[in-house]
C-alpha cells in the first residue's frame, strides 16, 4: 500500500438487518483525495441467494442506516460537503430520501420508536449568537466566553459549554406523499414561507450532554446516558436516565447504586435495560485500565445487576444489540480482537466469533446475526454469523489487496522478567536484511489489533520491517496488565517494547538489528520520547501528538483535569520522574516532531516545548504542524493531509533510515 492508496481504505458501519432477515444495509465510507473529505454511501447486502451487493444511495456522505421496526422505511444520516449530518428517511425499497431535520449543528445519533411513527435523535443546541445562528457573525465576532468549569472543551469539537447535546423527537414524514414545491414569488414581491421539516420536540435540557438513546419497548420512555450529578466537573461518573418520550423529568436509574462511568445503554424487547459501564471507584476518577462490564436493570426501580467480570472480559468498545427478548450481543476486547459475545439476562455467555476477527458492529433479526468486521486482509466487510464461522458477503478491500497488502506474523515474546508480550511483525517483500521500525500505539489503554493497519502497510511497502506490540498498559489482556503502569509510566512498558523488538529481530528472518527507527503517536509519542532518552540505538525517531509534559498538560488538554493525575500522579517529583520533557537533555537521536494545530487532547504546546528543548540542545530535529487538524489526523483527518503526513514520514526515514525502495 502506498500513500496514494488512501482512497482504497473502506470503512463499514454497523449493519442494520431487515426484520424479514433477507438483507442488511451498511454505510461504506472512504477517504477521498479528490474531494479531500470522507465520502460514503449506503449499500444493500442480500443475505440469501446469489445476488451481489448494490449501491443504495448516492449522497456525499451517507452513514448510520437503521430499518424501521416494520422494515418499510430506512433512516440514515446524510452530510453534504462542509455541512453537518442531518436525519433522512427513505422507502426501504428505494426512492428519493426525505429530510427529517435541519439542525444548525446537525444530528449525531437517532433511534426509531417501536411503532415506527417517531424518531428520537441527539443534536447539539447552539447558544444564540454563536455557531452560525446569526448571519454575518463569524466565530471571531462572537461574544467572549466565560467559564467556571474545568471541562469546557473537547478534542475534535472545541468549546462544549455553549452547545450541549440533547434529545429530541420528531414525527416520521410520509415518504410516499407528493413533494410540496417551493412557492414562487407573489406579484407584490413577497414570498410565502418555503416548506420546512417538522419542528422537533426537545425532550431533555440542561448544562450537560445527553446521548446513547434507546426507546423502551412500549415507546413511552427513552433511556439515555448523561452526567447530571453535582460533582460532574470533578469526576468521570455518568449514569443511565429515562425520560418520558413526550418530555418531562428525567429519572436516574443507576446513580444511587454504584460509581459508574456508563458507555451505552439499550432496552431489550422483553423490557430489561442493559448497559455497559466502568467502575470508577470511590473517587469517581479511577479510570486507568478499567474494563467495561455488562449490567442489566430487570425492571423499573430495580438495582443494576452485573453480568460479567471486568477482569476477564471488556466491553469498552462495544455497542449493545438485542438478541431475542432477554439477551444482547456485545463485543469483547481480547488479545487484539473484538469477539462477538452473546450474554443473557441470567449472566450466561457464549462467544460467536474467533480470536483473530475484529468485529466492529452487529445487528440481528430473529436467528440471523450480521456483523461488520475487519481482519488481516480487510479494513471492513460484512458477514453472517453461522455455526461454522463467518460467511462473508462482501469484499470491499479487494482493490486494496490488489494494490499490495502484507499479512503480519503474530508473535509472543518472553520479556526480561518472564512476562509474555504479544504483537506482530510485518516483513516487506524481497531479501533482507530490512531496516526496522518499532511502532508504539496510543492510549495507553488501547491496542494494536488483528485488523489490517494502513500505517504498517505503508511502511512495509516502503521496505521497512514493522514491529508492533501491546506492552503492559495496553487493553485486551486484563485489568492488571493495563493498570501496572499507573503512576509508573515508562517502566515495564518501556522494557516490554524493547524486549519485543529484540525478540522479533532474533526470531524473524530478514530484520536488520543494526538499522532501527522508532515512532509512535499520543501515548506512543510519549513512550517514543521516553525511550530515546534511555536507549540510543535508534537511527532516528518520530514523536507524534505526544503526551510529553505532564505538568503542562493540566489546564491545556481537554482531559487535563484527570488524565495526568491518574497516570502520573500529582506529586511534582513523581510527575517529573515520568516526564519526557524532564529528560529531554538525554536525547541524542534525530527526532521529527509531528503535531496538529487544533489538537485539544495533547495540545500543540506539548510538541512546541519538546521541539524547542531539542533544538536548543543541538539535537537534529524538525517540527511539522498540520493546520486545522486535531488529535485524530492519522485516522480521520483531511485525506490530503493524511497523504502528506505519510509523505513527510517516509521522507524522514529516507534521510535517516533509508531502505532499498525509500531513499534519497
Amino acid at each position: 500500500m502506498k500513500p496514494a492508496d488512501l482512497g482504497l481504505l473502506t470503512g463499514v458501519s454497523t449493519p442494520t438487518v431487515h426484520p424479514g432477515g433477507t438483507r442488511a444495509v451498511v454505510s461504506v465510507t472512504r477517504p477521498s483525495l479528490e474531494a479531500d473529505a470522507t465520502v460514503g454511501q449506503l449499500w444493500s447486502i442480500p443475505l440469501t441467494g446469489h445476488a451481489a451487493p448494490r449501491l443504495l444511495t448516492r449522497g456525499f456522505r451517507d452513514t448510520a442506516p437503521r430499518f424501521s421496526p416494520d422494515g418499510r422505511l430506512l433512516a440514515f444520516l446524510r452530510a453534504a460537503p462542509k455541512k453537518p449530518a442531518q436525519l433522512y428517511v427513505v422507502d426501504a425499497a428505494g426512492g428519493e430520501p426525505v429530510a427529517v431535520t435541519d439542525r444548525t449543528l446537525g444530528v449525531s445519533e437517532f433511534a426509531w420508536s417501536p411503532d415506527g411513527s417517531t424518531i428520537a435523535f441527539v443534536s447539539r443546541v447552539p447558544e444564540q449568537g454563536r455557531y452560525g445562528t446569526v448571519d454575518g457573525i463569524d466565530p471571531n465576532g462572537e461574544p467572549a466566553r466565560r467559564f467556571d468549569t474545568l471541562k469546557y472543551q473537547a478534542n475534535g469539537l472545541g468549546y462544549i459549554t455553549d452547545r450541549r447535546a440533547h434529545v429530541f423527537t420528531v414525527p416520521v414524514p410520509d415518504v410516499w406523499a407528493a413533494p410540496v414545491p417551493s412557492p414562487a414569488p407573489n406579484p407584490d414581491g413577497s414570498t410565502d414561507p418555503a416548506p420546512a421539516v417538522a419542528e422537533p420536540r426537545q425532550v431533555t435540557d440542561g448544562p450537560w450532554d445527553d446521548g446513547a438513546i434507546s426507546f423502551s419497548p412500549d415507546g413511552r420512555s427513552i433511556a439515555f446516558v448523561s452526567e447530571r450529578h453535582a460533582s460532574r466537573d470533578l469526576d468521570l461518573r455518568s449514569n443511565v436516565f429515562v425520560v418520558p418520550a413526550d418530555g418531562g423529568e428525567a429519572r436516574d436509574l443507576t446513580g444511587s447504586h454504584g460509581s459508574y462511568s456508563v458507555i451505552t445503554a439499550h432496552f431489550a424487547p422483553g423490557g430489561a435495560l442493559f448497559f455497559t459501564a466502568q467502575d470508577v471507584g470511590q473517587t469517581g476518577r479511577d479510570f486507568v485500565a478499567k474494563n467495561a462490564a455488562l449490567y442489566v436493570i430487570d425492571d423499573a426501580g430495580a438495582a443494576p445487576r452485573r453480568l460479567t467480570d471486568p477482569e476477564s472480559v471488556d466491553f469498552t468498545e462495544s455497542d449493545i444489540a438485542p438478541s431475542g427478548d432477554d439477551a444482547v450481543l456485545v463485543l469483547d476486547r481480547r488479545h487484539g480482537a473484538l469477539v462477538l459475545t452473546e450474554v443473557t439476562a441470567a449472566g450466561e455467555s457464549r462467544r460467536l466469533t474467533d480470536d483473530h476477527t475484529v468485529v466492529s458492529g452487529v445487528d440481528a433479526a430473529g436467528d440471523t446475526v450480521v456483523v461488520a468486521f475487519a481482519d488481516a486482509l480487510t479494513t471492513g466487510d460484512v458477514a453472517v454469523v453461522e455455526a461454522a464461522g463467518l460467511r462473508r458477503l462482501t469484499d470491499f478491500s479487494a482493490p486494496l489487496r490488489s494494490a499490495g497488502v502484507i499479512e503480519p506474523r503474530e508473535l509472543t515474546i518472553t520479556g526480561r522478567d518472564g512476562y509474555p508480550v504479544h504483537g506482530w511483525v510485518l516483513v516487506p517483500e524481497g531479501d533482507g536484511p530490512h531496516p526496522v521500525l518499532l511502532t508504539i500505539h496510543g492510549g495507553p489503554f488501547a491496542a494494536y489489533t488483528h485488523a489490517l493497519f494502513d500505517e504498517a502497510q505503508v511502511y512495509a511497502a516502503a521496505g521497512y520491517a514493522v514491529v508492533m506490540s501491546n506492552p503492559r498498559g495496553s487493553a485486551g489482556y486484563g485489568q492488571e496488565h493495563g493498570r501496572v503502569i499507573r503512576q509508573r509510566m515508562g517502566t515495564v512498558d518501556l522494557t516490554d517494547v524493547l524486549d519485543f523488538l529484540d525478540g522479533a529481530i532474533a526470531q524473524v528472518p530478514g530484520l536488520d538489528a543494526e538499522r532501527v527507527g522508532i515512532m509512535g503517536g499520543s501515548y506512543g509519542g510519549y513512550l517514543t520520547a521516553w525511550t530515546i532518552a534511555h536507549d540510543h540505538r535508534f537511527a532516528a525517531a518520530i514523536v507524534e501528538r505526544g503526551f510529553l509534559d505532564p505538568e503542562a498538560f493540566v489546564g491545556t488538554s481537554d482531559i487535563g483535569s484527570f488524565f495526568g493525575d491518574e497516570y502520573t500522579g500529582t506529586d511534582p517529583e513523581l510527575m517529573r520522574s515520568q516526564s519526557p520533557q524532564a529528560l529531554v537533555d538525554q536525547v541524542r537521536t534525530p527526532t521529527l516532531v509531528l503535531h496538529s494545530s487544533h489538537d485539544l487532547r495533547c495540545p500543540l504546546g506539548q510538541a512546541e516545548r519538546y521541539y524547542a528543548a531539542l533544538k536548543r540542545r543541538g539535537v537534529e530535529t524538525e517540527l511539522v504542524v498540520f493546520p486545522g487538524e486535531d488529535h485524530e489526523l492519522s485516522r480521520s483527518g483531511r485525506p490530503r493531509h493524511r497523504r502528506e503526513r505519510f509523505d513527510i514520514i517516509l521522507d524522514w526515514w529516507a534521510e535517516h533510515l533509508p531502505s532499498r525502495s525509500n531513499h534519497r
